[in-house]
């Protein structure tokens, strides 16, 4: 489907309007997705102010988006009019440095280098796997989501250097704060083995709750905020009675203490939702695990299912 001029007139006119424009799902203090995240991660870094466009509440000028820079995914970023590209060659351009030289950002001294420790079952496991690595390095990240990853790659521009003992890790800029004072163990027990990675930094986690347990809590009149964060349109299609539609000013008003339970179609949007309010503060922070769609299976029948 060809995109309307009106689309076409409102995405070149902030395209062109602004130096930096981002087109994203969510906005920069809400991204609703892990691709939008990091990108949005990676400008904070680099310029105090950009324009963001949030493609999920406009149809129109989400798929126009991809028509009009004839590239097929989302977040895409513009700087001086020029399309950079997606998730993945923004994070290329910023290792390289590229993307601090196309914003003009004075680069910023690397960070000093983490504090990571390695147990003796870590680096023997590590050890085995670096035989096969064929002269790889041992990489280990962690996202603006607290997602990490512990992998043999090719070194790149910008890494900080660790050296846990004998083995050296390879961290880049952006996950060198997070990861400080981080420990790795190897456990191999009856249910599988694997890595365990424990760091103090990292904040609390959201807590996953069963419908029905959020059934027992609404029942017993337990206070609690259950936010609703899918659009209009879904919400006209089925709904829990006792949700309401996500407004962020409300929320940010609220006491710290305060338990919000999240809730989407499956769980995936009210998670981001619900990990957004945890880096703001509060400490009750819940997601309704399989979203509506599960509320609907397990304790609600008449709510429609789509």
């Amino acid at each position: 489907m060809t995109m309307s001029d009106q689309v076409r007139a409102q995405i070149d006119a902030a395209v062109k309007g602004h130096k930096v424009v981002l087109f994203m799902k969510g906005t920069r203090n809400f991204p609703q997705c892990g691709f939008s995240a990091t990108v949005v991660s990676i400008l904070n870094q680099l310029v105090p102010r950009y324009e963001t466009v949030n493609v999920l509440t406009d149809p129109g000028v989400r798929e126009g988006i991809k028509e009009y820079s004839q590239w097929p995914t989302i977040p895409q970023l513009y700087i001086d009019g020029e399309f950079i590209g997606g998730c993945d060659i923004v994070k290329a351009l910023h290792a390289s440095g590229e993307l601090a030289q196309k914003l003009g950002a004075q680069l910023a001294e690397p960070p000093p280098a983490p504090t990571i420790t390695l147990s003796a079952a870590a680096f023997a496991a590590i050890g085995e796997a670096q035989a096969q690595a064929a002269g790889q390095v041992l990489r280990m990240e962690a996202d603006a989501r607290w997602q990490y990853q512990l992998y043999f790659g090719d070194p790149a521009p910008g890494d900080v250097i660790v050296h846990s003992g004998a083995q050296p890790i390879y961290v880049d800029a952006e996950s060198a704060g997070r990861l400080d004072g981080t420990k790795i163990d190897f456990v191999d027990g009856p249910d599988g083995s694997g890595f365990q990675i424990t760091n103090p930094k990292e904040p609390p986690r959201v807590l996953q709750l069963q419908p029905a347990a959020l059934k027992r809590m609404l029942e017993a009149g337990e206070p609690l905020t259950l936010v609703d964060v899918r659009p209009p349109a879904e919400r006209q299609r089925a709904s829990i009675a006792a949700a309401r539609p996500l407004d962020e000013a409300e929320l940010m008003a609220m006491d710290r203490n305060a338990a919000i339970v999240f809730h989407c179609h499956h769980g995936g949007r009210s998670q981001r939702a619900a990990e957004h309010f945890l880096q703001q503060g509060f400490k009750k922070v819940y997601n309704l695990a399989g979203g509506i769609d599960a509320w609907s299976q397990t304790v609600d029948p008449s709510v429609p299912r789509y």
